[in-house]
C-alpha cells in the first residue's frame, strides 16, 4: 500500500491542470459522452512510463487498486506496468497476466488505453490459442470490450496473420459507435499495408456497408484513385 501512495504522489506531482483541461474535452468526458466520469491529471505518457519504470513491481493487488482508479493516469500507469511485466514474463506469469487483464476490462474503458495493451497483452497471448473471448467480445454490448476485440488482432497482423481481423471487422461492420469505425477501418489498413489483396477482397464485398469514417481509415494508404473510386460509390 506504502507503494501505491508513493506512485500516485509521483504522479500528482506531475498534475498539469492546463493539460488536463485540454484532455477531458478530447477524451469526451462530458455527461453522456464515451469518456464520461474519466479525471485526467494532463500528465504526458513519456512521464507516466518514467514513473511507472520507477514502480515495475508493484503487485497486481496494487495494480488492480490503481485500474479502478476514476483518474485516467492512473489507470494508464496501471497498464504500463503491466505490460513491461507481460514482456518478460514466463508462460505461466503471462497466463496470469492474461487472467487478470480480462478480470479488469471493466477499468480498460479509455481508447488509449485499449490501444496501448490489448494488441501486447490480449493479441499476444492468444497468437497461438483459441480467440473464442475475442468473438464474444466483439458480440458484446460493452463499446470498450468491442474495440479490444479489434485491436487485439493487431498483433495477430504484425505476424501477416489477417484472418481473425477480417472476421472481426465484419462483425462489428454495422456497429453505430465512430470509435469501432475508427478501430475497424485502422485495422484494414494495417491488413493492406501488409497484403493490400487481402484487404481489398474484404472491401469489395463489404465496403457499401461500411461508414464513411471507417472506410476513409481503410484506404488511407491506397493510391488517389483506388481511394474515389471507393468513396464516389459511396
Amino acid at each position: 500500500m506504502q507503494f501505491l501512495f508513493q506512485l500516485k504522489k509521483e504522479l500528482t506531482k506531475l498534475a498539469n491542470p492546463k493539460q488536463a483541461k485540454i484532455l477531458q474535452r478530447f477524451f469526451k468526458t462530458g455527461k453522456g459522452k464515451y469518456g464520461e466520469g474519466d479525471i485526467f491529471l494532463g500528465i504526458k505518457v513519456p512521464d507516466q512510463r518514467k514513473v511507472a519504470g520507477n514502480f515495475k513491481n508493484l503487485s497486481l493487488g496494487n495494480l488492480e487498486k490503481l485500474l479502478e482508479s476514476k483518474i485516467h493516469e492512473h489507470r494508464m500507469t496501471a497498464l504500463i506496468i503491466l505490460i513491461g511485466r507481460y514482456e518478460k514474463a514466463n508462460e505461466r506469469e503471462k497466463k496470469e497476466i492474461f487472467n487478470f487483464y480480462l478480470k479488469n476490462t471493466r477499468n480498460v474503458n479509455n481508447w488509449d488505453l485499449v490501444d496501448i495493451s490489448a494488441p501486447k497483452i490480449i493479441g499476444d497471448y492468444l497468437m497461438t490459442r483459441s480467440k473464442t473471448i475475442l468473438y464474444k467480445f466483439a458480440e458484446s454490448g460493452n463499446l470498450w470490450k468491442k474495440r479490444i476485440a479489434i485491436i487485439s488482432t493487431y498483433a495477430f497482423i504484425r505476424n501477416n496473420e489477417f484472418g481473425d481481423t477480417l472476421k472481426i471487422s465484419k462483425i462489428l461492420l454495422n456497429d453505430k459507435h465512430d470509435l469501432i469505425h475508427k478501430a475497424v477501418g485502422w485495422m484494414l489498413r494495417e491488413v493492406g499495408k501488409r497484403n493490400q489483396e487481402a484487404e481489398e477482397k474484404f472491401l469489395k464485398r463489404h465496403y457499401l456497408k461500411m461508414s464513411k469514417t471507417m472506410l476513409r481509415y481503410a484506404i488511407e494508404k491506397f493510391s488517389e484513385s483506388k481511394r474515389k473510386f471507393y468513396l464516389s460509390k459511396k
